[in-house]
């Protein structure tokens, strides 16, 4: 069936059966890389992009539910303020190991910081929690998060 997504800012076409998830629509047909799949049961978060701001995993989304809605995935982030202020805090606090699940890290992070511009910790932890570093960087990653928080009041 064909489908029509706004996808960073573009209308993209796509042929899939409605069942497909998002995140092999990004990869595969889109050739939109830095999603990445991660556990395929949407329990890790590194699939993790945004549906009109809000942070959902694309493992587990068909590709049907999506709709009208607006798909913001890593490679778009920067070209807001609040993701510029994520991607620079994660470079100065070299926030990455591995790097595989840092996509959907700043992902979520950016969701948060756009809907909660000065969280606390309990609001970095709730907002987090479905993310999983196997390299364990949260301690980088919640620093990262305040940074860029501070960043943006500035």
């Amino acid at each position: 069936m064909a489908y029509t997504l706004h996808v960073n800012g573009a209308v993209r076409a796509v042929e899939a059966d409605g069942e497909t998830p998002l995140l092999w629509v990004l990869r595969d047909m889109l050739d939109l890389k830095g999603t990445k799949f991660g556990c395929g049961a949407a329990q890790c978060g590194a699939c993790t992009v945004h549906l009109d701001g809000r942070p959902i995993r694309a493992c587990q989304t068909p590709i049907a539910s999506v709709g009208a809605g607006r798909v913001t995935t890593i490679e778009a982030i920067g070209e807001t303020r609040v993701g510029q202020n994520v991607q620079a805090a994660w470079i100065e606090l070299d926030v990455p190991q591995c790097g595989y699940c840092q996509a959907g890290q700043i992902m979520s992070a950016t969701a948060l910081l756009t809907r909660v511009p000065n969280p606390s910790d309990h609001d970095i932890n709730a907002a987090m929690s479905g993310n999983v570093c196997r390299c364990a960087t949260y301690t980088r990653i919640r620093a990262a998060i305040k940074r860029a928080a501070k960043a943006g009041s500035i």
